[in-house]
């Protein structure tokens, strides 16, 4: 058991690097603006796409990367994809509107989720294609067509519970899809309506980063697709939807050396790394550890477009060879939605230090012109170490490394910015910038609300360019010309 700080410093590439770098851009932006301050990078997120296309390529195979519009809300992301080769995934009716008004057109958009009425019938006015959940989901899309006199809509069959032709393996259970076993009532209920639906293929969706399971629903997908080709459907595609995982973490000690020594916190073998002795799922009974972390694997040495390349290179369960050979020799593109992989890098949360106060245990508490809901890395297990960005742009003092406890600014005792103990090079001042970075996926404004009328954070898209940092609103960004806002 050691004292030394427990650091889990972020994994940073040379673009959001940079950001950092400039810290007076980044406060003259918050004194501006605001805090809390989100900020994107677009550049960033078409480099993340073309890294997903590159893989299909080393495979030779056909397909579409979908950004699944769920882990980010901003105009900017989605517009800077628009005028490449990516396609959008649309979980609801204003994520398809906010695409079809960026630039997309209907045949790059894919509609997923639970679907309303209104979801189905924008979809079906668009030409986009639509995964469907269940015979349900079938049913209604062929009213609609057929009540609109509307062309055929393309459909995704989404399945769940899949089993290997070898050893028995179950992929996990979802509430998502229909089960690879209730395939045959999905297949009669197509037939039914095949003057108003056209099966392009089946997909899955798992809640899970387990490469196995993957594997074993991708399989079983293969095995979908004959069988919609025995009812004489022509299907194209497999969807294998997203979960790719992203790398958050710069170095595999730490995360290794802070998931060990918590579970020394929680059964008493050293002094509290969390507020309140928080065990992230995990806790002492009479002299056992129990429970299960549940932590996001903060560190991932495969993930992203790296994930899906192992995917693809690992043999099916049941037939022995590569997936993706498999693919290929069964003329069938991949599609994918990456959503967190694809935001990956892709920007950083600012929020203002508003007071520093000592206790008793030797922690001090900061508070922050912030809450949880506007970074929300606790409500998704995401843990690493935010940047310290001085007000004065001095260099850190002596008296660090300090441990501190960072709180929101909710009249709530539950508003913590994280529940860990964390680590910053020196004691923050009123007036410092803490920077959350790579908080675009899910972890920016997937959970921000208006809670006690606290303003949630505005959004802003950068570009570096000849040394000089540009911005301007996500809003008013447009991937043409120049971005037309502020330089700094």
């Amino acid at each position: 058991m050691s004292d030394a700080p427990l650091h889990l410093e972020p994994r940073l590439e040379p673009r959001l690097a940079a950001l950092l770098g400039s810290a007076s851009f980044l406060h003259t932006l918050v004194a501006a603006l605001g805090s809390p301050l989100n900020i994107v990078l677009p550049e960033q997120i078409a480099e993340n796409a073309e890294r997903f296309r590159s893989v299909l390529r080393r495979h030779q195979l056909a397909g579409r990367v979908f950004f699944a519009h769920k882990a980010n809300r901003s105009s900017a992301l989605v517009r800077r994809l628009a005028p490449t080769a990516a396609a959008l995934d649309a979980a609801s009716v204003s994520e398809l509107q906010h695409a079809l008004g960026s630039g997309f057109t209907g045949d790059r958009i894919m509609a997923t989720g639970p679907k309303d009425p209104e979801f189905l019938w924008l979809a079906a006015r668009a030409g986009v294609t639509v995964n469907a959940d269940g015979a349900a989901e079938l049913e209604e899309a062929a009213r609609l067509v057929r009540a609109y006199e509307l062309p055929r809509m393309r459909v995704v069959l989404r399945l769940s519970g899949f089993e290997t032709s070898g050893a028995r393996m179950l992929s996990r259970r979802s509430r998502f899809g229909t089960t690879f076993a209730s395939l045959g009532g999905l297949l009669d209920t197509l037939e039914r309506h095949q003057d108003a639906l056209e099966p392009i293929g089946v997909g899955y969706h798992l809640d899970t980063t387990s490469l196995e399971e993957k594997t074993t629903a991708l399989e079983g997908c293969l095995r979908a697709v004959e069988e919609l080709r025995i009812r004489d459907f022509q299907p194209r595609a497999i969807d294998v939807g997203g979960g790719f995982g992203v790398n958050y973490l710069a170095r595999a000690d730490q995360w290794d050396r802070y998931t060990t020594e918590l579970t020394h916190a929680v059964m008493g073998k050293r002094p509290p790394m969390t507020w309140g002795g928080h065990g992230y799922g995990l806790r002492a009974e009479n002299g056992t550890l129990k429970g299960a972390l549940s932590l996001y694997p903060a560190h991932r040495p495969i993930a992203g477009a790296a994930y899906l390349d192992e995917l693809l290179s690992r043999p099916a369960p049941g037939l022995g060879r590569p997936l993706g050979t498999l693919l290929l020799e069964n003329l069938t593109d991949l599609y994918a939605e990456p959503g967190r992989a694809l935001t990956d890098q892709c920007g950083l949360t600012l929020g203002t230090v508003l007071e520093v106060r000592p206790t008793e245990s030797g922690e001090p508490l900061v508070r922050l012109a912030m809450n949880a809901g506007d970074v929300g890395l606790e409500d998704h297990g995401v843990l690493m170490d935010p940047v310290l960005l001085p007000r004065d742009g001095a260099a850190p003092r002596a008296d660090g490394p300090v441990g501190v406890h960072l709180m929101g600014n909710l009249c709530l005792e539950a508003d913590l910015i994280t529940r860990r103990t964390v680590f910053l090079p020196r004691l923050p001042q009123p007036g410092d910038l803490l920077a959350f970075v790579n908080t675009a996926g899910y972890c920016m404004d997937f959970t921000a609300t208006h809670a006690q009328q606290q303003p949630i954070a505005r959004k802003v898209a950068v570009r570096e360019e000849a040394g000089s940092w540009h911005w301007c609103l996500d809003e008013q960004y447009w991937p043409v010309g120049h971005m037309g806002g502020q330089q700094a």
